[in-house]
């Protein structure tokens, strides 16, 4: 990423996170009509002990020299979560900006061992994919609740664009815009880990010329590592299925993810989807 693009990153992300605070929420009292949402920047700057004209200046995305105290100030006025917190740090901190380089293009491969975890989630949809949200692996639950992933070409095969871009992906989610959060708030967790990537600020750039949803949810700025969700699904053969939606990070020399749909108990949903995965 262009040291321009991390700074702006970093000024909209400091931004849409004061907006979410209220006076009254870090005990300031409300004082006079407000022209916009959420706190002042001279309120931010005096809860982290900091002038406010070095934050304005942060906010305003100038290439200056921050800490990592002072970083933990801002996160603490700003009350951000863990993973916000990392998100802050690695946009802010020169040396995060050149910590991880872009990897090879090509595709990291499913090992045999994690291909035999996806065969035997037989009930539970298992999706696999790299820090570009890109899908390298799935096994026959996923097929037949999300898509027939072999029939996506290779290169189109990115999660993200696929919630927008596939009518079938946007009318199963019965809350689409909550399913399409999940997603976002993980894909901006590793685009502040990778900031030295053009890759992210390209596909950022194509996706919202693409899909003028996307700009809204992703100017929301949420960020999470591994969300865990409840997820209800209006499937055009099964109808409703529940499920419980667990993220994880598979360990090992390539940083893939294990997205995996567990069938929410005492309802019929597995029952659901292993009448769809005999009618194969």
């Amino acid at each position: 990423m262009k040291p321009e693009s991390r700074l702006q990153a970093l000024s909209n992300f400091l931004m849409t996170q004061r907006a979410k605070l209220h006076p009254h929420t870090v005990g300031l009292p409300p004082g006079q009509r407000r022209r916009t949402p959420g706190l002042r920047r001279e309120e931010v700057a005096a809860l982290a002990g900091v002038s406010t004209t070095w934050y304005t200046w942060l906010e305003q995305g100038r290439d200056i020299k921050v800490s990592p105290s002072v970083l933990d100030a801002i996160a603490g006025a700003l009350q951000l979560n863990t993973d916000e917190r990392k998100y802050l740090y690695d946009l802010a901190l020169e040396s995060a900006a050149h910590s991880k380089l872009a990897h090879p293009q090509n595709l990291p491969v499913v090992s045999p061992s994690l291909e035999r975890i996806l065969q035997e989630l037989r009930f539970c949809p298992t999706i696999i994919s790299d820090r570009k949200c890109q899908i390298v692996g799935w096994n026959a639950a996923a097929a037949q609740v999300f898509l027939n992933f072999e029939q996506v070409p290779i290169h189109e095969r990115n999660m993200i664009q696929l919630l927008f871009a596939k009518k079938e992906l946007r009318s199963l989610a019965v809350n689409w815009e909550h399913f399409a959060r999940g997603f976002l708030s993980i894909f901006r967790a590793y685009y502040g880990q990778y900031v030295a990537d053009p890759w992210y600020a390209e596909f950022i750039e194509s996706m919202t010329q693409h899909y003028p949803d996307f700009s809204s949810l992703w100017h929301e700025s949420e960020v999470s590592s591994a969300p865990t969700v409840l997820i209800e699904f209006r499937h055009a053969k099964a109808g409703k299925m529940l499920f419980d939606l667990t993220s994880l990070q598979v360990q090992g020399s390539t940083e893939l993810r294990c997205s995996i749909y567990t069938p929410v108990q005492d309802t019929q949903t597995e029952s659901k989807l292993s009448k769809l995965l005999e009618g194969m």
